[in-house]
């Protein structure tokens, strides 16, 4: 057990560390974890945190090794599981992320991330029908799982099912006024069907919102949206 003032500073390099990742500066943050790793090599949770500071970090390799850890050390906590998975499909390693989150799905049967991000790495293998219906579980799980939804509907739009997609987009835009994604994937969707105010109305809220969705490379390889979908926003983007 550590002594009083080995917790002391602990619970404080924690905070510090929780601090810096919320406002998003992720070396700060692995540089707390490594700290109170120093201290408290055996705690799970720390090298799994640190292995998050490390993916927002693109340092997967890095991340997966602190992950893997964390799992020898904690073997049925399902965080580490659920957030290698998410590193695994950062290098494209699909099948590998699908065996973590089913292992996620074996320890809760019920969480709706692993749903979701399941469903990510499926349509990484351009298996749609899987994906679509991992995310329409992981939303009705959780009703309030807005992206899972979001995902649901690129994924019914990647698959064909326009009318579907824009319902559910436009359900989204409406809940959520200031969902970015959604407005500029209306956009694209309506822009196609040639329902041009409207979709340029969208745009302009949505660049509002979040300026990234006028790269399409961002939204192709970041944000991960599918080829029917990225395509339908470059026609918008090349003749707007």
């Amino acid at each position: 057990m550590p002594t009083e003032d080995i917790q002391a500073e602990v619970n404080d390099l924690f905070q510090q560390a929780f601090a810096a990742t919320n406002v998003g500066d992720f070396a700060t943050a692995e540089a707390y974890w490594t700290q109170i790793l120093d201290r408290l090599p055996n705690n799970a949770a720390a090298w799994s945190n640190r292995g998050n500071a490390r993916v927002s970090q693109n340092k997967l390799e890095a991340a997966i090794a602190d992950y893997n850890k964390s799992m020898e050390l904690a073997p049925d906590a399902p965080d580490p599981y659920l957030n290698r998975g998410t590193a695994l499909e950062g290098l494209g390693r699909w099948e590998d992320a699908i065996a973590d989150y089913n292992h996620v799905l074996e320890l809760d049967p019920n969480d709706p991330a692993a749903f979701n991000n399941r469903g990510n790495a499926e349509a990484g293998l351009g298996q749609w029908e899987r994906a679509i219906a991992d995310y329409r579980h992981a939303a009705d799980l959780a009703p309030d799982y807005a992206f899972a939804r979001a995902n649901y509907a690129l994924a019914a739009y990647q698959a064909g099912q326009t009318d579907e997609a824009i319902r559910t987009m436009r359900n989204l835009v409406r809940k959520y006024p200031k969902f970015a994604d959604m407005r500029a994937a209306l956009t694209a969707a309506l822009w196609v069907q040639g329902k041009r105010g409207e979709a340029e109305s969208q745009w302009v809220s949505a660049v509002g919102l979040d300026s990234r969705y006028k790269d399409v490379q961002w939204v192709t390889t970041v944000r991960r949206w599918p080829p029917a979908m990225a395509t339908a926003l470059e026609k918008f983007l090349s003749l707007n």
